[in-house]
């Protein structure tokens, strides 16, 4: 007897056979290349190892509290709020846990209260007007409460709070129990989210903590320093020596000023995380961390001037004669560089929490630069040149003036952050010699400084 096999069976088997067979081999390069975003991920900041680590920390530490008889005899069923605090309040930074651990314990607390009270109130109408009058609480303080999350400062400091109130108060409102019973629901809830919340400020305060303070003081303290950069290294680059309308090396201009100007949302973020966090290392309670924020947006109103330096940078080759640029050359050499020393000098002392005048030293500097650049253009004295070029030389000046003014307001707002922050005072001695009698901008400043 012969045995024969269905033609179209075996080619759908060999067909599966092949699938099966060549699945590993196309998703072998995917999977590497998962592993190396996951690798890159942890290399950018290796905290967010460390965090995911205290995240499962802190869930075992619930867990097991969980599961002790006398707990669980306690809140009964209700003790899986405290893992669900856990999950919901650990955050990435310390600021960011305290403040979700405060918002949601203070609005449980609250809604309980304000629940409590309503479902009393609607339950003395009656079981006519009792689910009116609760229909009627849940839509004034859930409409109420929604608007309210629209407001800049709710959304940023109080929006998970003012979601947890809702839900706590329409849960209670409708659980339908007893008065007595909806009493002791409220006690049990808050004191399981109580427990999970000091379990998770405890992991997170206690292990590796991340301070988003430190973070937002190193950010604009860095931000200044990539300002001062670009600007110290500007006028040299602008007046180099040319070949053939090109410039010799090219534009090697530290291009770090560009990540300034999109550091808003960061920077508001931080401030909102700070102000949640107690006092460690070298920030008391109450540091001024709007301060920061005020110095940020002025940063970036500096990067933009920078920015259009930049442009103009990118097309110097093709605008100034040499002749016009022989005449500018010192005053807006002097004024780039004088202030970016003086940023520079400013991010250092963010960085070292000190007060020092050597900024204004370098800010008086590139003023006397800016009349001695202002003469000139005054004068006006281009021989025959196109007036093509020399708007170009107007523009540059404006801008570099224009550099000075944004310098002197950041200088202004870092000063009044360290009288805010009780920074630490540093003796300076600078002194200052004129050698030139032909120009007063041409001055030599030079420093001694004695630091503590």
């Amino acid at each position: 007897m012969e045995i024969t096999f269905p033609s179209r069976g075996i080619e759908n088997f060999g067909c599966f056979r092949s699938l099966i067979m060549s699945f590993p081999r196309k998703s072998w390069p995917k999977v590497v290349d998962l592993w190396r975003k996951i690798a890159k991920l942890g290399k950018d900041d290796p905290r967010r190892i460390i965090h995911s680590l205290k995240a499962g920390l802190a869930l075992i530490l619930v867990l097991l509290l969980y599961y002790l008889d006398p707990v669980y005899d306690s809140f009964g069923a209700n003790a899986i709020w405290a893992i669900i605090t856990v999950i919901i309040m650990i955050e990435f930074s310390v600021g960011a846990t305290i403040g979700k651990g405060l918002n949601r314990t203070l609005a449980t607390l609250v809604a309980c209260a304000l629940g409590f009270g309503a479902h009393s109130l609607a339950s003395l109408s009656g079981e006519t007007g009792k689910p009116i009058l609760i229909a009627i609480f849940i839509f004034i303080i859930a409409a109420a409460v929604s608007f309210t999350r629209f407001f800049p400062g709710s959304q940023a400091r109080y929006d998970h709070g003012l979601v947890v109130f809702i839900l706590t108060f329409s849960l209670i409102l409708i659980s339908g129990y007893r008065e007595e019973e909806i009493l002791k629901m409220a006690k049990e809830r808050i004191l399981t989210i109580l427990i999970g919340a000091c379990i998770v400020v405890l992991v997170t305060t206690c292990i590796c903590p991340v301070w988003m303070g430190e973070d937002l003081h190193s950010l604009v303290a860095g931000n200044l320093d990539k300002l001062g950069t670009f600007l110290e290294g500007f006028g040299r680059e602008y007046f180099k020596v040319y070949e053939d309308g090109k410039l010799k090396d090219g534009n090697s201009l530290h291009q770090g000023y560009k990540t300034v100007l999109t550091s808003k949302c960061n920077e508001e973020i931080m401030v909102n995380l700070a102000r949640w966090e107690p006092a460690h290392g070298r920030f008391r309670c109450g540091h001024p961390w709007k301060q920061y924020a005020k110095i940020g947006t002025l940063a970036r109103q500096c990067a933009y001037k920078i920015q259009d330096l930049n442009s103009l940078l990118m097309n110097s080759a093709i605008q100034n004669p040499s002749d016009i640029r022989r005449k500018i050359q010192e005053p807006c050499r002097q004024i780039s560089s004088e202030c970016g020393k003086a940023l520079k000098e400013l991010a250092s002392s963010i960085v070292e929490m000190t007060r020092t005048n050597l900024d204004a030293c370098h800010i008086a500097n590139s003023k006397l630069a800016a009349e001695n650049l202002k003469s000139i253009v005054k004068k006006g004295q281009w021989g025959e040149s196109d007036l093509l070029y020399v708007i170009p030389t107007a523009a540059l000046a404006s801008l570099l003036l224009e550099v000075i003014e944004c310098t002197e307001k950041v200088a202004e707002a870092v000063h009044e952050l360290a009288l805010l922050a009780g920074f630490r005072s540093m003796e300076i001695i600078v002194l200052t010699e004129s050698i030139s009698q032909i120009n007063p901008a041409n001055v030599e400043s030079h420093e001694i400084t004695i630091r503590e």
